[in-house]
């Protein structure tokens, strides 16, 4: 497991200057109050929108509500060609709160007292690499106040539960609740991977 400091995967960057502190929503996080980022499609629990596509995003597919071999009703389908479409030979999504923040807003949510996230994730066929699975991290005028990741990750065919422990870390501003990278180099054949039941506990 490992802390980035300053190393950016990506830059986006906006002028946007405003004081909306009072938006970052604190939630009660503990193991009997879970936090859902992902449960099922459109379940009313769910927090974050996979809506930050960085890298090559024109090489992703992304489906909430595939119902292929899933804990509940449905889970989330990931489709990467590594066909390097923008040229950067890797590609990234980000859970985020708002959608496409990017660090323009001072939302998110106040995760302190989230001792892990946990999630479930499996690939296709068995040994598609993860480059990274990250927590925090989005960067610009209201940053997020800490990040951590483990990666890489090389999936099993069969459902596996992954945990990032978040001892330690600073909470208090989330807008990036869960990010996955992949890369034409460790996949140059593309991945489907398959994820479920992503939550902070």
């Amino acid at each position: 497991m490992k802390r980035l400091g300053f190393v950016v995967l990506f830059a986006v960057s906006f002028c946007f200057v405003a004081d909306v502190s009072a938006q970052v929503q604190k939630v009660n996080v503990s193991q009997t109050n879970p936090f859902v980022v992902y449960k099922d499609f459109a379940n009313k629990n769910n927090h974050f929108y996979p809506s930050g596509w960085t890298g090559d995003y024109g090489d992703i597919h992304l489906s909430q509500n595939c119902p292929d071999a899933c804990s509940g009703t449905s889970c989330i389908k990931i489709t990467y060609t590594a066909k390097a479409s923008q040229g950067a030979r890797w590609a990234a999504i980000y859970f985020m709160h708002p959608e496409n923040t990017w660090g323009n807003f001072d939302k998110g949510y106040n995760l302190t007292g989230a001792a892990k996230l946990t999630f479930w994730a499996r690939g296709e066929e068995g040994g598609e690499t993860v480059s990274h699975f990250k927590v925090g991290g989005v960067t610009g005028n209201f940053s997020d106040t800490d990040q951590i990741y483990i990666g890489p990750v090389k999936l099993t065919k069969e459902w596996k539960q992954y945990t990032i422990d978040l001892t330690g870390m600073d909470l208090s501003r989330i807008s990036g609740g869960f990010c996955l990278a992949f890369s034409r180099d460790d996949n140059p054949n593309g991945l489907v991977m398959y994820l479920d039941e992503i939550v902070y506990q």
